[in-house]
């Protein structure tokens, strides 16, 4: 528990953490400070870029295997059964409908690739070293989890609509495309592509992300002022349980795949976070009728902060103690 707590003391007081703290406080005080959001477009395509193509990179230097395969899978396995398990928690946790539960539970077996960027960074900055391919694992864990949902919604009553439209949102979402995309630009060109762009991709990274953390504070404040009344305590306690469950059935399957310390807490983030771009613009199409301050609120301005402040922590601290590393 000391090290969990020294790990997240030194987190809170990283500039990415503090860029997102920065943004939450002007967004409570109500303050107009606010970044245009072409800017806001322009740094998420940066950092979807840097980490898909530097992903790449490393594939390409560690070449494709049986346990790339395997990681892949379980990663689309983890995302289709954990709103399943979301789903039941969120029900006895809130009381919350079916409709509204069914497109929450979504939202937490997709991922957040912003919450795995910030892991990423923490690993960088603690040396530890991880599986390259984690970040196509991360865009194969898009997708089954918007299914999910779909298939508990049609359980009910309500139906959700599965027309070409939505299929097109799930299947060409702009983060899942560009993320994909320079995954294989990295790994086509390798380690001397990396090379040709290295000032770009790699030195300005993590100023890129401090600002685009500050504008995820500013949203997640101002989303979290919206939705303050359309949650009771059950459903902002199971944005901060889901996150540790998720959390825990990453480490089974990491440790079932023989993954590193590293690959083991990028696995246990990817289960933990919360889908806030891709589910968001599905759900829109296929349940219009749900209410996005229930799912954005808990999405983004409960489970978000907790995986940013304290889950990163308590995942790197649990892999390096069950791994060794």
């Amino acid at each position: 528990m000391t090290e969990i707590l020294a790990l997240a003391a030194d987190n809170l007081i990283s500039p990415i953490v503090l860029s997102f703290a920065l943004g939450l406080a002007a967004a409570l005080a109500r303050s107009d400070l606010a970044i245009p959001e072409a800017a806001a477009k322009a740094l998420s395509i940066y950092l979807l870029f840097a980490i898909g193509f530097k992903g790449g990179v490393s594939v390409a230097d560690h070449g494709i295997d049986l346990k790339l395969g395997l990681t892949l899978l379980a990663g689309v396995v983890l995302s289709a059964l954990l709103p399943l398990l979301a789903f039941g928690l969120l029900r006895t946790m809130s009381g919350m409908d079916r409709l509204n539960a069914a497109a929450v539970a979504g939202h937490y077996g997709s991922i957040s690739i912003v919450t795995f960027v910030a892991a990423t960074s923490v690993l960088e900055s603690s040396g530890i070293a991880a599986e390259g391919y984690m970040v196509a694992v991360a865009a194969a864990m898009e997708a089954p989890a918007i299914l999910s949902a779909l298939w508990l919604i049609s359980r009910g009553e309500s139906k959700a609509r599965m027309d070409s439209g939505l299929w097109r949102e799930i299947l060409l979402n702009g983060s899942i495309v560009l993320l994909v995309g320079a995954f294989l630009i990295g790994m086509v060109t390798g380690a001397e592509g990396l090379s040709e762009i290295d000032s770009f991709i790699v030195a300005p990274f993590k100023g890129v992300l401090c600002l685009f953390l500050l504008d995820m504070g500013l949203v997640a404040g101002r989303g979290m002022q919206k939705g303050r009344g359309a949650l009771n305590m059950g459903a902002v306690s199971f944005g901060l349980l889901m996150p540790l469950v998720g959390g825990a059935a990453g480490l089974v399957a990491a440790l079932l795949l023989g993954l590193s310390t590293g690959g083991t807490v990028l696995l246990m983030t990817l289960s933990a976070s919360a889908s806030y771009i891709a589910v968001p613009a599905a759900m829109r199409v296929a349940l219009p009728e749900a209410n996005p301050s229930i799912y954005l609120t808990l999405s983004l301005g409960v489970t978000f902060p907790f995986n940013l402040t304290l889950g990163i922590p308590i995942y790197l601290a649990v892999a390096q103690a069950v791994t060794g590393g």
